[in-house]
């Protein structure tokens, strides 16, 4: 175990360096909502010591809850982003880590080869918020990885990153953060690459933004529509699914505003529940996207069916044979 450079060295968030597996997963899954192709894409998965992270919660309730799953601490974290191919634009929901989390992640670039897109198609970025798991993967050694995206994010998310004052007063790990923003966001900033939108915002055809304030002063979600069904892609919900489903009020660290994350957490799953609305998790197993119920005081999460019915493609020299 190491204690990675994500906050101050009394405050470091514990991340795994041993890696379980040998080589890459397939890290890209499709689906569809309506006419719409969404591709749901792994940065990949890190484990990290969640229960040391979490805050508003009873001694021993984490490891109880971990135990209830069968899962243990260090808990694997999924890294996920999302591409939507709307029309003859290619948009990605967030953009991975790049290298600021260290050698596991950054596997966001190969996923979306491995679905068929090149980095440079991309057209536009929607980002959830701030964090360097969302926005670390935009630069990598000073470069665009993305040269051709225009990056849109809520106005209050890249006033409160960029606010001085915000920093000097934010606790860790958040102090930390800031200093990631320049070196990510910061080249895009610098070429007019970047584009706020306020609250509730029709972006695109069939695909619009809403307030998701609460993990940070800014965080949105990007809601598709498409012959009468629905998406929703959330941003940073949760961050230990096997312990914040069973108890929404359980935060954590990361959080900008913890009562804030734990009220929003609440009213979206109760929303989702009732909706029975299809939505899109960064941080839930991959690929993260599924649908949440409702028992009792508590939730559950129900992943999509995995469905892989599609024609195969057979060549020309096996018609033959």
């Amino acid at each position: 175990m190491s204690g990675l450079a994500l906050s101050s060295a009394g405050n470091a968030v514990t991340l795994t360096t041993e890696s379980k597996l040998d080589k890459s997963q397939a890290g890209y899954y499709r689906l569809k909502v309506g006419s719409v192709d969404v591709t749901a894409l792994s940065d990949g998965t890190l484990g990290f010591e969640a229960i040391e992270q979490l805050t508003n919660v009873k001694p021993g309730e984490a490891e109880k809850l971990l135990d209830r799953a069968y899962i243990k601490s260090p808990v694997e974290a999924s890294m996920n982003a999302f591409l939507i191919q709307l029309g003859d634009r290619l948009i990605l929901v967030d953009a991975g880590t790049g290298g600021l989390l260290g050698p596991k992640l950054f596997k966001l670039p190969e996923s979306l080869k491995g679905a068929g897109y090149a980095p440079e198609q991309i057209t536009d970025i929607l980002v959830t918020h701030v964090h360097p798991d969302h926005t670390g993967g935009l630069t990598v050694g000073g470069k665009k990885v993305f040269p051709n995206a225009i990056v849109h994010m809520d106005r209050r998310e890249l006033a409160y990153w960029t606010d001085k004052s915000a920093e000097d007063n934010a606790p860790e790990p958040t102090r930390s953060f800031f200093k990631m923003v320049e070196p990510t966001v910061g080249p895009y900033l610098a070429s007019g690459s970047v584009k706020t939108f306020d609250g509730e915002t029709l972006l695109f055809p069939g695909l619009r933004s809403i307030p998701g304030y609460g993990h940070t002063p800014g965080q949105s979600y990007y809601v598709l529509e498409s012959g009468g069904e629905k998406m929703i892609f959330w941003g940073d919900i949760i961050h230990v699914p096997d312990i914040q489903f069973y108890n929404p009020n359980i935060t954590i660290k990361f959080d900008v505003d913890s009562a804030a994350a734990a009220a929003r957490r609440k009213r979206d799953f109760a929303d989702a529940a009732k909706n029975r609305t299809l939505v899109a998790m960064p941080h839930m197993y991959f690929p993260g996207v599924g649908h949440v119920a409702r028992e009792g005081n508590h939730y559950r999460w129900l992943p999509l069916p995995y469905v892989n019915d599609s024609k195969p493609v057979v060549s020309e020299s096996k018609r033959a044979q």
